[in-house]
Order: structure tokens, then C-alpha cells, then sequence
């Protein structure tokens, strides 16, 4: 067995600016995870219901240290980038973190 944290940020677009954030997060939030040791996976999940677009980015971690390299001293805070609020409908405050075990 393996012990990771999972952190897991939700957000929501317009559904016609779906694809546009998807291309966003591939040049921002993306690369700005990997580029942070400690990093072992990062996911985007995305569903769409009627005009809103659904977004969570779902990342496993080494350590509570290496989330705190991503996000600075509060690793409950969420992390945004300059451009996000062009798209996003809200800034959800916070995210979620979840002991994962693999097996």
C-alpha cells in the first residue's frame, strides 16, 4: 500500500468557454503542478449540465510539503492564475484534500 493525498479543486465556466479553460489549464494550471516536486498525478475532470461546464482538477501528493511547494503556507487555499476570473463563474475559496491509499 502506498499513502498519496488527493487535493481536488472544482470551478465552473459557460459551457461555450469549456474548451477555451480546458486550453487554459493546459498552459497554466498544469505545468505549474508538474513543475512542483512531490507531484505524482494531476487529472481534469470535466461534465457538462445544460449551460455550465464543471472543471475539477484532482492531484496526488507525496507529502502535505510538497502541496505546500504548489500552494504556498495555507494548502486549503485555492490556487488561481490571473486569467482565471475571464472564465470562471465563481472562485470557490478553499479545496479538498482526501488521504488516498493505493493499493
Amino acid at each position: 500500500m502506498k499513502a498519496l493525498i488527493t487535493r481536488q479543486w472544482h470551478g465552473t465556466t459557460l459551457k461555450k468557454d469549456a474548451d477555451t479553460y480546458l486550453n487554459y489549464l493546459e498552459q497554466t494550471g498544469i505545468p505549474g503542478y508538474k513543475k512542483t516536486p512531490g507531484l505524482q498525478s494531476v487529472e481534469v475532470w470535466r461534465k457538462i449540465e445544460g449551460d455550465i461546464c464543471h472543471f475539477w482538477t484532482v492531484t496526488k501528493w507525496d507529502s502535505w510539503q510538497s502541496i505546500e511547494g504548489f500552494t504556498g503556507p495555507d494548502l486549503n487555499k485555492a490556487k488561481y492564475y490571473p486569467e482565471d476570473a475571464n472564465y470562471l463563474l465563481s472562485q470557490e475559496a478553499t479545496v479538498q484534500h482526501y488521504e488516498t491509499f493505493v493499493y
